[in-house]
């Protein structure tokens, strides 16, 4: 059932949405002449890499830089791609990884190489299952850039204030994932875009429901700031990248 939903939602969702994204592939194609797609490579289920299509935000060959985590005043991002990245336009083309299997529309967020290299053996169950457009992690964070703004070391920044939840709302959701959840956690991220609050709430509601570490519980209301923690599996906090 899982699959269906995703076959059928994902076609529907590229069909409905595709005057939206004619529009702003032409607006990226328009300001540089260059592809408007970027095929990110990523890790999927089972360790097996697949080029994720993102209708393209940054600079051609911004990949080039060596940095994988991307903060709001990165100056790589290029005018119309704030747009892109503010109204999550960039996970429509995503919605073909769905439709061809690669992703599903729920599920623990893809992420690249170096990054589940560095994977505790707890975090390795991330890459069990089909990595997703959206789950409780894409609400919580779904402010990753304004997290990461103004930091010295993104990828460094990114492993110490958000791969430790992150990785963990992954987990919670695999222990947890229903058809019934996966419907929710679509509505609710379609109304993160319009009221953060209102989905956070949500959140937080499920998680409290599941009986979840209050820690866990406490950084998804974003009420106050993210420090250092240990990511799941590992008693120390990330050092290096």
């Amino acid at each position: 059932m899982k699959r269906l939903l995703d076959i059928v939602l994902s076609f529907t969702g590229l069909v409905l949405l595709s005057p939206i994204l004619v529009v702003f592939i032409y607006l990226v194609y328009q300001q540089d002449k260059k592809s408007p797609f970027y095929m990110a490579p990523r890790m999927g289920r089972d360790n097996a890499i697949f080029k994720m299509i993102k209708l393209r935000s940054m600079i051609s060959n911004a990949d080039n830089s060596g940095v994988d985590s991307t903060s709001a005043d990165d100056n790589r991002i290029t005018p119309i791609g704030h747009k892109i990245r503010k109204y999550k336009l960039d996970e429509i083309t995503q919605l073909w990884n769905v439709l061809i299997g690669d992703m599903s529309l729920v599920g623990p967020r893809p992420n690249v190489k170096n990054e589940t290299d560095s994977y505790t053996f707890i975090e390795k169950k991330l890459l069990l299952v089909r990595p997703g457009i959206t789950d409780f992690s894409s609400i919580v964070f779904s402010d990753e850039g304004d997290i990461l703004e103004g930091k010295s070391d993104p990828d460094l920044s990114y492993n110490q204030l958000i791969r430790p939840w992150k990785s963990r709302l992954g987990l919670i959701y695999i222990e947890n994932r229903s058809l019934l959840l996966d419907l929710q956690l679509i509505f609710w991220t379609v109304i993160a875009i319009i009221s953060k609050p209102k989905a956070l709430n949500w959140v937080v509601t499920q998680l409290t429901k599941m009986n979840v570490d209050a820690n866990i519980i406490a950084v998804s209301k974003r009420e106050s700031e993210l420090h250092p923690f240990p990511p799941p599996g590992s008693d120390e906090i990330v050092s290096k990248r």
